[in-house]
Order: structure tokens, then sequence, then C-alpha cells
């Protein structure tokens, strides 16, 4: 029964698992890791895990449960992550969904033109603007992985992109150890700070395993360096039914959730307290194409399980949503970005990121993430459910307008418009006469426009001066660094 005399709000949600499948895909998870185990190839750390008490026979691992059990009681449960101002932006944890750019596509599709062609740092400066506009892109990724600077170095010129032209939270692949390095640094000069940088993090790493269960030296060394500085990082190997992970769902999470409870014992073992996620990517593999089909709903659907299973431990999630198979913002794109960004707030992950992927995965696309922002909005609207309370029930004014009135000018309505309607930025609501006089836009047409205005009028807040040159200097010194460790390999 509902008490009036106080407030009720539900917020609207869903599960995928019961309790008691919960519980089997954490005990298969735990019987992996220590029954069959992993492939470590980092040295360092196969000696760190054996000395805990691992057993390790050559590269192969296996984690006895009381090892990784210890280490989660040891791993936040939730972070708090700043803008690179300083500011509150995201709390990672519960059940409370932020959105992200995509990110890592060799190709973009033209902000202005509208045309394909490989991705240039300028663009993923761009993207970083055009994100760093709409009040639904919580956070953001490099849109893009630069194809015009040696791609060893590329995360530098990435970041450096990101950083000036956006003030939200920034979460990195990092394409070397020491180009992670290097971002770290030029983050802490950002911050203010090394110490200021771990009290009030605005970047976030993203280090991947490699599916079935690999963990290769670098992807070591970044867990590690994120590790050691206590900055949050986020696992996301690639689990893909069928072919890298278990054809059942059920198997893919098992997966999914075993190779994220061993990352999260790799970073444990380093440094106690370090945030890391419980996370990973669910990537649906089309038979007929061989290429990752980002709209499919079974990827959602894995997506879902696994952050129930994390939900279990407490831990932060990582969702991909927002993304499309098709080449152009047509109603495929709509389909099936509006599917996943849906289901999978339902389902609460943490961090979604991928709104703006285009053609399986292998361009970004400012309009697809213009479009995301206004799927995203409708979205959490109807995620935040209905407040009932003496006030919302609306007694006196249903008792003051009475039979055949209306609400139109009742101060009630008026207190009570902004918050409980969403306002549409795209969608066309316009009588049929006022949309034929306008041209009949279609909704790519108003997407290319809005593009077009955030890129043409939008101004991020700067990067002081002193900071921009000192970015701008550790990275030069970084992209220094790597080429000549490159020469010498």
């Amino acid at each position: 029964m509902i008490q009036t005399s106080r407030t009720e709000t539900r917020s609207v949600e869903m599960s995928v698992l019961t309790d008691d499948q919960i519980w089997e895909i954490r005990q298969a998870a735990f019987e992996v890791i220590e029954k069959s185990g992993f492939k470590c190839l980092h040295a360092g750390a196969r000696r760190m895990l054996a000395g805990a008490g691992a057993i390790v026979k050559g590269e192969r691992v296996k984690i006895p449960r009381y090892i990784v059990e210890g280490c989660l009681t040891t791993v936040p449960k939730g972070w708090t992550i700043y803008d690179r101002c300083g500011r509150r932006a995201m709390e990672v944890e519960g059940r409370k969904s932020h959105y992200s750019t995509s990110t890592a596509s060799p190709n973009t599709k033209d902000a202005l033109t509208g045309e394909y062609h490989e991705t240039r740092v300028q663009d993923i400066a761009i993207g970083a603007k055009v994100a760093d506009a709409l009040p639904h892109i919580d956070f953001v990724m490099p849109m893009g992985s630069a194809q015009d600077v040696n791609g060893t170095v590329a995360d530098l010129y990435e970041f450096e992109a990101v950083v000036t032209n956006t003030c939200k939270p920034m979460v990195f692949i990092g394409y070397t150890p020491t180009g992670c390095e290097y971002v770290f640094e030029m983050a802490a000069v950002v911050a203010g700070g090394a110490d200021r940088l771990r009290e009030r993090p605005f970047v976030l790493l993203y280090p991947e395993a490699i599916s079935p269960f690999v963990f290769p030296q670098e992807v070591v060394d970044r867990i590690f360096i994120a590790a050691d500085r206590y900055l949050p990082q986020v696992p996301g190997a690639t689990a893909q039914p069928g072919a890298t992970s278990p054809m059942t769902l059920a198997g893919t999470v098992v997966q999914i959730t075993a190779e994220s409870l061993i990352h999260i014992s790799l970073a444990q073992l380093r440094n106690p307290g370090c945030p890391v996620s419980m996370s990973g990517n669910v990537g649906i593999l089309d038979m007929a194409t061989a290429l990752m089909a980002f709209g499919a709903p079974e990827g959602s659907l894995g997506l879902a399980a696994q952050a129930q299973v994390a939900q279990s431990f407490g831990l932060p999630t990582w969702g991909l949503a927002g993304a499309t198979d098709a080449k152009r913002l047509d109603a495929q794109a709509g389909i099936e970005s509006t599917f996943a960004i849906f289901s999978q707030a339902l389902a609460g992950l943490n961090m979604i990121h991928d709104v703006g992927y285009m053609a399986s995965g292998m361009a970004c696309s400012c309009e697809q993430l213009v479009m995301g922002n206004e799927i995203i909005g409708m979205t959490k609207r109807f995620i935040e459910g209905i407040t009932v309370n003496a006030d919302t029930l609306a007694r006196d004014v249903i008792d003051a307008v009475g039979p055949g009135g209306n609400f139109l000018a009742q101060r009630h309505t008026v207190a009570h418009l902004r918050k409980e309607l969403w306002q549409a930025r795209l969608l066309n609501r316009q009588p049929i006469a006022t949309w034929q006089a306008a041209g009949q836009p279609a909704m790519e047409d108003r997407v290319r426009e809005e593009v077009r205005k955030i890129v043409e009028t939008h101004r991020p807040d700067p990067l002081d001066g002193n900071i921009r040159e000192e970015v701008q200097r550790l990275k030069r010194e970084g992209e220094k660094e790597i080429l000549a460790r490159m020469k010498k390999a």
C-alpha cells in the first residue's frame, strides 16, 4: 500500500536472471578460474600470483577461489568520477546509468559532409566537442582511432584532442604501457597534480584482455599502471558467442565474469583497494558476414545478464549501446540504437559506451551520437518512473477544476510541467502543414543541422594556456620516447 504521507518513487527496471541462475553463474565462474585458469604472458604477474598461492605452470595460471574472494573484499564497490574541472560528474554505482561516445574505429562519418573517410585527430577533436554539447552524453571516449599519426603514439594525440574539447570525464584505451603512463601524466597536469587526480579522477583506463582467457604482457602492464595510481579501470575483453566464447549466452556470461574476476585479482594483488569494474563486452558475430552485429538483441541480453551478476557482487558494470550496423542515419539506425539504449538502462548497467558507432563498429559518427543523445533523454525520463506523494496525487487540483474543466491555467500544471514532460529536440511533432512548409525534413536532416550548429557555435570550457602547453610538451616527449623504444626493439 502507498502511504501518501511520504514520497514514493520507483525506477523502472528489469531482471533477466533469477537469484538461482546468478548463483549458478557465479559458481561456474569461480570453478573456471580455479580449474581451467588463464594464460598470463606477463612474467612479473605470474610471480606475483604464485606468491599469493596461485598454481602456475609455464604461462598457465589457476587461481584458487579463496584468493579471488579475498581480492573481492578490497575492490571498491563504486566510484565517484569528476570532470576535468574537478566537479562531481558521475556516481558509478548501483543501477545508475551513464552514457558515452563510441571509440577506436578506423573510419569516421564526417560530421559536416556525412562522407566516410579514415579517422583523423581533427575528427576526434570534433567528436569530443559535439559530445561536450550534448546533455545526455555523460563521459567521452576518443571517437575513432587516428590514422593520420603513428598508431603506436596515437593515444597521446587522441587524449590531447579530447581533453581540450570537453570538460566531461574520459575513458581511454591506451595503445602502449608507456602511452598510458604519459596520458595519466597529462591528466595529472590538467587535474592539478597526481594526488588531486587520484582524489578527483576524471580519466579511466580501458584495458582489454583477449578472449578467451589470454592476458598479454602489455595488457597486464596497463592494468598495473592504473592500479599503481589508484585510478579506475574498466576490463573490456570481448566475448563473441560461438567464436571466442561458448555459443550459449549463459556460457558467455560465465566467461565474462571469470575474465573480469581475473582482471580484478591482478589489480588487487598489485595494489589492494584500487578501483576496478566487473565488466566485459558481448560481441555477437554475424555468421553470414563474419562481422560484429552491434544491433543484435542478444548483445544487450548478454550484457544485462552479466550486469546482474556484477550487481550481485556490488561492483560497477559496463555496457555497449547506441550503436548500429547501418551505414546511414535511417530507420535501422534508430531501431538498433534505441533497443540497446533502452534495454541496458532497464538492466541498470552503469557505464554504457559506443553511442555513435555505425557500420558494424567500423566508423564513428557525430550524427549517430546526436540521435543517440535524443534517445537517451527519452530513456532516462522513462527509467525515472512516477513520483507518488500528496502533491502529485493532485486531489485538490482535481477538485478545483471539477467535471468538464481543464488544467491548463492551474499553478499545479506550471509547477510540474517541465519535470513531468520530457522535451524533444529532434523528434518532429509539428502539424503536417508546418512540416511541409519547412521542406519536409527527415530525422537525418534535422540531426545533420544540429551537428553543424554544435560544430560552428559550441565553445567548450577552455584549458588554461599553461596547462595546454604542458600537455602538448608531454605529448611530444612521450611520442619521442615511444618511437625511440620501437627503434631499439
